[in-house]
């Protein structure tokens, strides 16, 4: 543990800025409570003590929360300190215990989800709405320049927000996520801790020049403050500008977006008709949106290239990490990955075998479940449909479509090929892989997507049973 000697609080500003940022999330967000991260260093002993005593005062229940990573041979010594420093106070103390997976994407990008996950997880537990952290102008400064290096867009450039939710790491989106210490200094919070003798941990690894933020911290940011002192405010003032043209750009891409959209597609006429920039703004913000990952800029580049530059007729498929992006008649549908199913083949490769599909017959069910088909088939009581009584009796089969069937869905339609009627409908390709086909021997009576042979179809009378199929969603 460490004990700073520097002196007073070089700023004086240190209370009263966190005060002020409290009073203002207070009146914002109207926490029932409120909770701290606390991972027990000098930072987050900062606020742990400024939080402790502003709850006291405003009568807001106040709770920490420590993450123990596993990473430290001193993370249990970690774990005790924070257990101590808030049972002296009086603040009531949970902890989670979590496992980093081996990912390849770093050891600080591999803990970032976990800890966060855990947070969340404790606030839930605990009632408590508002989350404070410790970071304060340094990591601020840092995390711009981090950005900046890995040649990120406004919004990386944007740096840390005062108080945001994020729900794709703490787990909902009513946890506020907020840092009431980002405008002070790391030297200001170390002159606040000397005079209130506050003890922390330090944490080995923040040693450790391999990790790309502490090459930054102990190497280049020190040159930049012998050069060009008080960097790290106008670095965050830069930000402060940034952040300003993202919230603009947002706002354009939200009106675009709006305009293109035709349901759940894009209308690519539309959107092509923008520049270049607003299309990839506007695509970006359909990511967003929907919460997906967001792609580099060569992988949208890419993707932008296809959309409008791949034939009329083409089944477009660029798959993205969490989704599909295709085309169909002019519109852009981002659809989910889905698992191959059992019973699924090409109906158009006939020079493979094809097996069988699955027989079965009904009996007198609501529903029939087909896992290898993906969904499930209803019976339903209808005024027009199958007799119940001469469909009990048939041996049926499902199957997907492997070519050539075809269907009459009225007297007064003519026979077409299942494929006529899936474009008739407007149904796309990537659906009607995954649509089966009931028959019975030879002869097609139901097609999912499409509807009922009209053959054996009767109108009137009793006991008229409409086959209908249900999709499973995931």
């Amino acid at each position: 543990m460490s004990r700073t000697n520097r002196g007073t609080d070089p700023a004086g500003s240190v209370p009263a800025t966190c005060n002020e940022a409290l009073a203002r999330l207070s009146t914002t967000y109207a926490p029932t409570s409120i909770a701290i991260a606390c991972s027990g260093g000098l930072d987050s002993m900062v606020l742990l003590h400024l939080a402790h005593a502003w709850c006291a005062q405003q009568g807001i229940p106040l709770f920490a929360f420590h993450v123990h990573h596993g990473l430290s041979p001193n993370a249990d010594a970690w774990l005790a300190h924070c257990e101590r420093s808030c049972a002296a106070l009086g603040v009531p103390f949970d902890h989670r215990r979590v496992t980093i997976p081996v990912d390849g994407s770093g050891v600080e990008a591999a803990a970032r989800r976990p800890r966060y996950a855990a947070l969340g997880d404790m606030c839930r537990v605990h009632g408590a709405t508002l989350l404070l952290t410790a970071h304060h102008l340094d990591d601020q400064a840092e995390t711009v320049l981090l950005q900046l290096l890995r040649g990120s867009g406004p919004a990386g450039l944007s740096g840390m927000e005062a108080a945001n939710r994020s729900p794709n790491l703490l787990g909902d989106d009513v946890t506020v996520m907020a840092r009431p210490l980002l405008t002070q200094s790391r030297a200001a919070l170390e002159a606040y801790a000397a005079t209130h003798a506050l003890r922390w941990v330090e944490d080995e690894s923040n040693q450790d020049a391999r990790y790309a933020r502490n090459a930054l911290r102990h190497q280049v940011m020190p040159a930049l403050a012998a050069n060009f002192p008080g960097f790290q405010a106008r670095l965050a003032r830069g930000a402060a500008h940034v952040a300003s043209a993202q919230r603009m750009l947002e706002e354009l891409a939200a009106q675009d977006l709006a305009a293109c959209l035709d349901g759940d597609a894009v209308d690519l006429a539309v959107l092509g008709a923008l520049s270049a920039d607003r299309i990839d703004n506007c695509l970006r913000h359909l990511f967003a949106v929907r919460g997906l990952a967001m792609p580099s800029t060569a992988w949208l580049a890419e993707m932008v290239w296809q959309l409008f530059s791949a034939r009329e007729d083409a089944q477009l498929k660029v798959t993205h990490p969490d989704c599909h992006i295709r085309r169909h008649r002019g519109k852009l549908y981002l659809t989910p990955h889905l698992p191959e199913l059992e019973g699924m083949r090409d109906p158009d490769d006939l020079g493979i075998f094809v097996k069988e599909g699955q027989r079965f017959r009904w009996q007198g069910e609501a529903s029939i479940a087909f896992p290898a088909y993906g969904g499930v088939l209803h019976f339903v009581p209808a005024a027009r449909g199958f007799d119940a009584a001469w469909l009990r009796a048939l041996p049926l089969m499902i199957d997907f479509r492997k070519g050539g069937e075809r269907l009459k869905t009225a007297a007064n339609r003519p026979t077409r090929g299942l494929k006529a009627h899936f474009q008739a409908l407007g149904v796309p390709a990537w659906e009607r892989e995954r649509l089966p086909t009931v028959s019975r021997g030879r002869e097609l009576l139901f097609a999912a997507g499409i509807g009922m042979d009209c053959a054996h179809v009767l109108e009137g009378g009793e006991d008229r049973i409409e086959l209908r199929w249900e999709a499973n969603t995931a």
